[in-house]
């Protein structure tokens, strides 16, 4: 089966309230999701749809765009995002 086919849940960490979030930014298809850099996404998600999402949440994004389960990327997805974002510490 094509990616372009697969639902959203067939990633490893979403489920299906995940997958209605990124349905509300437009990722509808796994390929939607590949094509785009997760930290954006997470950013966009508590931007306009939940602004409540953690640091966990992230890691679950990071860890599907890899195939990683979330618990195992959180520190390196921490990281990163500090990196990127570092006005924004301090979430979960």
């Amino acid at each position: 089966m094509k990616q372009q086919s697969q639902r959203l849940e067939s990633l490893t960490n979403i489920g299906r309230l995940t997958a209605r979030k990124l349905q509300t930014i437009g990722i509808l298809t796994v390929d939607d999701f590949l094509a785009r850099d997760p930290y954006e996404v997470f950013e966009e998600l508590r931007a306009f749809v939940d602004p409540s999402m953690c640091r966990c949440a992230l890691a679950c994004l990071v860890g599907a765009h890899h195939s990683i389960v979330w618990h195992k990327i959180r520190k390196e997805a921490t990281a990163e995002y500090e990196k990127r974002y570092p006005k924004l510490k301090g979430k979960c």
